[in-house]
């Protein structure tokens, strides 16, 4: 028996999940060209002497909020060094640090 035709336009259940991750990551692959262009526009101006990163969070779109996201995902790897190095510690810094995780907590 032959195959029933499948119009070229209609994608199947399969097609359509993996044609709007593509989409996403163009939409982002854009988002960040965006942003790099403009930033590095910043830091190459001569008459920026001194780089503001507060002035490149305010003044490009996306930006801050980019940076957040990505300081978050950075938090796991920093609390896994963290967790592997305080074993090689002395007593003395460990103290110190218990000290200032009591003084965040109050």
């Amino acid at each position: 028996m032959p195959r029933k035709a499948i119009p070229i336009n209609e994608l199947t259940d399969k097609e359509k999940n993996h044609s709007t991750p593509n989409k996403e990551n163009k939409n982002s692959i854009g988002d960040l060209n965006r942003m790099l262009a403009s930033v590095l526009d910043y830091i190459s101006d001569d008459d920026v002497e001194e780089i503001d990163m507060e002035y490149l969070l305010d003044h490009t779109e996306g930006l801050r909020e980019w940076w957040e996201e990505y300081r978050e995902s950075n938090r796991k790897l920093i609390e896994k060094e963290i967790k592997e190095s305080l074993s090689e510690l002395p007593l003395k810094d460990l103290e110190k640090i218990r000290n200032q995780i009591k003084e965040n907590n109050k």
